[in-house]
């Protein structure tokens, strides 16, 4: 489980495998250079294998709480930051 507290930036990264996620409290989220979007309670998503992903600020007042399932390779790192 994730919990983002307001005004945190999620680190860039991708996985040596699938990952799957449900959105348990939603809230507003910022990538750079693109405009706010919700992260919406009850919605759930998808990050295919060794795809960057993340690098947002939860913006608001709200926390961002997810439930991440892995499927990654074994032996390999959990996530892998991307710079």
């Amino acid at each position: 489980m994730l919990e983002a507290p307001a005004g945190s930036t999620s680190v860039r990264h991708f996985h040596y495998g699938d990952e799957v996620f449900y959105v348990l409290d939603g809230a507003m989220i910022q990538v750079p250079g693109q405009e706010p979007q919700a992260r919406v309670t009850g919605s759930v998503g998808y990050n295919k294998r060794e795809i960057p992903h993340a690098g947002y600020k939860v913006i608001g007042d709200k926390p961002l709480k997810l439930l991440s399932i892995y499927i990654v390779d074994k032996g390999r790192p959990l996530q892998v930051e991307v710079k």
